[in-house]
């Protein structure tokens, strides 16, 4: 077996609802994760009662494995 090499050192704040705040590294800014259009519907989560839509983690998942 190898060596590990990373460790990653990320935190995550759970705040109202689905909003999520994570620090992650190599990111100078926070990373706000919550819901959106389809994802919101599937969750039941009533796109009015969100202050704000973002991307969820779903998303970023996909990005990741797409680039």
């Amino acid at each position: 077996m190898s060596d590990v090499i990373y460790i990653s050192k990320s935190t995550i704040e759970r705040h109202q609802g689905p909003l999520r705040i994570a620090h992650l590294p190599g990111e100078s800014q926070p990373v706000i994760f919550s819901v959106h259009g389809a994802i919101a519907k599937h969750y039941k989560v009533d796109p009015a009662n969100l202050q704000e839509s973002h991307s969820s983690t779903i998303d970023y998942v996909i990005a990741a494995t797409a680039g």
